[in-house]
């Protein structure tokens, strides 16, 4: 069996006595519809996109809910639609992995059409008019959304976006406006813009990139000025918050050689040219969330249908606060940088070893004190599925790689509130872990593991920043002056505040810090001394 429409068609029974569920709907026909009628368009064609927001429109699908597909666009890495949709009819094979060592097994064709950007920006614009288009989403990673520095200077790619005008923009954020500003001059119809990325007010982030590259087109004459007016009329453009939670790492050779031995062929993953990992199939944990705020001034899919918790702006930010900052984020953040010194290449390898284990629980315990209870979904009862069951599945190939990407970008926001919360409370010389990672973090930045080797450190925007901040901080030698580390802690942009505002604070981390400086095996003495007094 080989994973395109022929053979899902021609060879069902082999399919299904693989245990594979197959699409019940006319795949050719749904694609014929979606041509004229495009309903949804979807920025960011990895992963999570392929198997958890495509598989609600395949849900749906199935039921008869809905009658178009999603519109996959590719803004960055044309070799994903290249390798990893064209071989395989832009089918993905979604592999559910369960804690008992089982799979779910199906096959997922709610992509309609795939679009690289870069070479058929015509057919966005096209759709981009399109009376009938009611969303457009996306999962292009936190960084997808900056269009200008601290300085309020639009980056490099918003520059281009700028000068270019809105015919020719080079990033998604430009696109998305040039998207806005085709619709408005087509009759300004609605529609909503609803970022599905794991982020604080990523609705919010994704309207406020926009308005800056549109406002900059007014300003140099490239736009009409009424258009600021469309954006902001949230009778017709709207930006919902939304909250996502799926763990989907990295596709697994082990996973490939599974599905080979039940007779599927070609499912070996792959490394694009710009380092995307991809294969004909996705692995991902069971468990998924995705709360999104319910503003579509066009209609939408009927999403509550396949699982979607449809609701308000502050439900959405309270289940969005409960995942980023206190029940599974932090976790994951200290897990990754503690678990990357100490040498560890799996998630699930790390509950298992009994210091790194307290660490997540002890993060959870702190964060669920200043929690916020979104009502929807119980916090505490969240917390103890990614402790009991999410973050020790074994058959869950997530690794703490993968997740320390970016950490600069995410330690603000996966510790900042719950530092805040406890300095409004007055109780900041109570914490203990949220110090412990704060300082494992910075430690992991000199490159060396726990055995003091050199170790990969994994991409980061800011990492050539820090590391040469830091670079005269090597472990095993004597820090006789932590000024350096003093000027870093009153960056709230890397802590959330300045950390050196609370003496409690700034001694811990400096201290946790110094300790694990100090020589091999030093991470691990200072991660028994954080855990010492936590139950797992």
């Amino acid at each position: 069996m080989e994973l395109t429409l022929k053979s899902i068609t021609e060879e069902k029974a082999k399919w299904e006595a693989a245990g594979v569920k197959l699409p019940t709907y006319d795949i050719p026909a749904l694609r014929e519809n979606t041509k004229n009628n495009v309903q949804w368009v979807h920025f960011g064609t990895g992963n999570i996109f392929r198997d958890f927001i495509a598989g609600h429109a395949n849900k749906l699908l199935n039921e008869g809910k809905m009658n178009t597909g999603i519109v996959a666009v590719e803004g960055f890495d044309n070799e994903v639609i290249d390798l990893g949709y064209a071989p395989y009819d832009m089918l993905t094979l979604s592999v559910g992995l369960r804690c008992d060592g089982g799979v779910d097994l199906k096959v997922q064709a709610g992509i309609a059409e795939a679009i690289k950007a870069s070479e058929d920006i015509a057919r966005l614009w096209e759709i981009a008019k399109m009376p009938s288009l009611q969303m457009v989403s996306y999962t292009i990673t936190e960084k997808g959304y900056v269009v200008k520095g601290a300085d309020g200077n639009a980056t490099a790619f918003a520059q281009k976006d700028i000068d270019n005008g809105p015919e020719q923009p080079v990033s998604t954020m430009g696109m998305s406006a040039a998207m806005l500003y085709q619709r408005y001059l087509a009759g300004k119809a609605p529609v909503a813009f609803v970022s599905m990325d794991n982020c604080s007010g990523n609705g919010d982030k994704l309207k406020d990139a926009v308005l800056f590259i549109a406002q900059k087109w007014v300003e140099a004459g490239k736009a009409e000025a009424a258009f600021i007016d469309y954006l902001k009329d949230e009778s017709k453009v709207c930006f919902p918050c939304t909250m996502i939670d799926k763990i989907t790492p990295r596709p697994d050779a082990s996973v490939a050689q599974t599905l080979e031995e039940k007779g599927i062929k070609g499912m070996q993953p792959f490394k694009t040219s710009k380092n995307t990992f991809i294969a004909p199939f996705v692995n991902a944990e069971i468990p998924q969330y995705l709360v999104v705020e319910d503003k579509f001034p066009n209609g939408r899919p009927a999403l509550q249908d396949a699982g979607v918790y449809m609701t308000d702006r502050a439900t959405v930010e309270a289940a969005e606060r409960m995942k980023v900052q206190s029940c599974l984020n932090p976790l994951h953040t200290g897990l990754a940088v503690t678990g990357c010194l100490l040498g560890f290449n799996k998630i699930s390898e790390e509950m298992s070893d009994a210091d790194l284990k307290k660490l997540p629980y002890g993060l959870g315990k702190e964060g669920l004190e200043v929690v916020c209870d979104p009502g929807i979904i119980k916090p505490a009862d969240f917390l103890n599925e990614v402790l009991k069951d999410r973050l020790p599945n074994p058959f869950l190939p997530d690794t703490p790689q993968r997740i320390a990407c970016d950490t600069s970008q995410k330690v603000p926001i996966r510790f900042g509130q719950t530092l805040r919360s406890y300095v409004e409370l007055g109780r900041e010389a109570e914490l203990e872990q949220v110090p412990f990672v704060l300082a494992a973090w910075l430690r992991y930045l000199s490159g060396y593991d726990d055995n003091l080797e050199q170790m990969e450190l994994s991409p980061d925007p800011e990492l050539e920043s820090l590391s040469k901040r830091l670079e005269g901080f090597k472990p095993g030698t004597e820090i006789t002056d932590m000024s350096v580390i003093d000027d870093l802690l009153k960056e709230s942009r890397y802590f959330g505040l300045d950390v050196t505002k609370y003496a409690s604070l700034t001694d811990k981390v400096k201290a946790y810090y110094k300790k694990m400086m100090s020589g091999k095996g030093a991470v691990r003495e200072a991660l028994k001394e954080a855990v010492k007094n936590v139950n797992a």
